[in-house]
């Protein structure tokens, strides 16, 4: 099928779908290999959803595959997935939010907060900030498992020199890590005294109308019965029916699972922050219709103007020796926000292969590959997921995969 330049406009919405019908495999399928002129492998997703939207409202929604191979229940735009890292730009909506409040400050010793030093052991007289962990810049690093056990005492594992940069000061290097955002969850509960997943509920997820949740625990049976399930080479890897009726967290060492032994602020990744949002694409374009329209949705006026662009502007740029940019994939960064198509040499951002530089996140885990990019100028955005997404099934443009610079244009090949 060739390329939808205008893949908003009538009719289009039509073509991609059943394109995308065509081509989503069905229970029975598996990998197949292409010619050597394409990427090694090529494999198409079990289920995937794309919304097009602007300020106003959606402009397209195009659902195809599965939500569940076993029972073959079809996927729907309003079905939650585990959304992976495009969660940490929902928790920087809560921190902004909490700015607005005078609750936090995003210059301050995050110290202030937590009751107890937050160090880099190799720079023991710099403080740590709320704006360097959101931008990534705190010096933390994932050579230390982030996912921690329920009954886990954070500052401990913390304190481990494998946990940090030993090479550069924070503030000063940009190294993705997803241990930033269990960090950021932990100020957010100390300063408040609220269990991080009820907080998000009462400062954004509640107030924009959005069935959404991190971990399960705060989101309703019905919801929770509508679960994307999340598949590796056609595997289950998270959200099968079973693993929504077990322990919603990593149970704690002896094997428990009571939350009512949680304390604030000791284990910021109970909830997991940097990827555990359950929310449907749908919702998820409800998030980015807020930004696009300067943090009002309606009537309700959920964050400043001001504090959508701080979140959106970048707080690091690649220029070459200032960061790991993960092969291009990572060459702008803000306060939980990536922009694209950066034009530096050895960036390879920009899936949508036109040079526009959106803002927004991506996701990647447990074989869901998502995204959520927002052109500010345009007034326009994009949201998606798709499920069973082959790292190796590399992209034609960039550094993403094929399937999301698909998802991202509304094309096929």
């Amino acid at each position: 099928m060739p390329a939808l330049n205008a893949p908003n406009a009538p009719g289009a919405a039509l073509r991609l779908t059943l394109a995308l019908t065509a081509a989503l495999a069905g229970p029975g399928a598996s990998a197949q290999t292409v010619p050597a002129t394409g990427p090694a492998v090529r494999q198409e997703p079990v289920g995937a959803v794309r919304i097009a939207f602007d300020r106003a409202g959606e402009r397209s929604v195009v659902v195809a595959g599965l939500a569940d191979r076993t029972t073959g229940r079809a996927l729907t735009a309003d079905d939650p997935a585990r959304i992976a890292s495009i969660s940490k730009l929902v928790v920087g909506i809560a921190v902004m939010r909490l700015v607005e409040a005078g609750t936090l400050d995003l210059d301050a010793d995050v110290a202030r907060y937590l009751g107890q030093p937050l160090r880099n052991p190799a720079f023991p007289g710099s403080p740590i900030t709320l704006r360097q962990l959101l931008s990534h810049t705190s010096g933390l690093t994932d050579g230390i498992d982030y996912v921690l056990p329920f009954d886990a005492d954070m500052a401990a594992v913390l304190a481990d020199p494998a946990a940090w940069d030993a090479d550069h000061p924070p503030g000063s290097y940009f190294r993705y890590a997803n241990f930033n955002t269990p960090v950021i969850a932990a100020v957010m509960e100390k300063a408040t005294g609220e269990r991080f997943d009820l907080l998000m509920k009462r400062v954004v997820l509640d107030p924009l109308g959005l069935r959404a949740c991190y971990n399960w625990v705060a989101c309703t049976p019905q919801t929770a019965a509508r679960a994307v399930v999340q598949y590796r080479e056609r595997k289950p890897t998270k959200d099968d029916p079973a693993s929504i009726t077990a322990c919603p967290v990593t149970p704690a060492r002896d094997g428990s699972c009571d939350l009512a032994r949680w304390q604030a602020g000791r284990n910021g990744a109970v909830f997991s922050p940097q990827g555990g949002l359950r929310i449907s694409a749908r919702d998820l374009a409800t998030i980015g219709r807020l930004m696009l329209n300067e943090g009002r949705l309606g009537k309700l006026r959920l964050l400043t103007p001001a504090s959508v662009r701080a979140l959106v502007a970048p707080v690091w740029a690649y220029d070459g020796r200032n960061g790991d940019n993960q092969g291009g994939f990572l060459c702008r960064y803000g306060l939980a926000t990536q922009t694209l198509a950066t034009k530096q040499e050895g960036c390879r951002d920009d899936p949508f292969g036109d040079g526009v530089a959106r803002v927004g996140h991506a996701g990647d885990a447990y074989g869901l590959k998502s995204g959520l990019w927002l052109d500010m100028a345009a007034g326009a955005g994009v949201v998606y997921f798709a499920t069973d997404v082959l790292d190796a099934d590399a992209g034609l443009r960039s550094g993403y995969t094929r399937i999301e610079e698909q998802l991202a244009r509304g094309t096929r090949p």
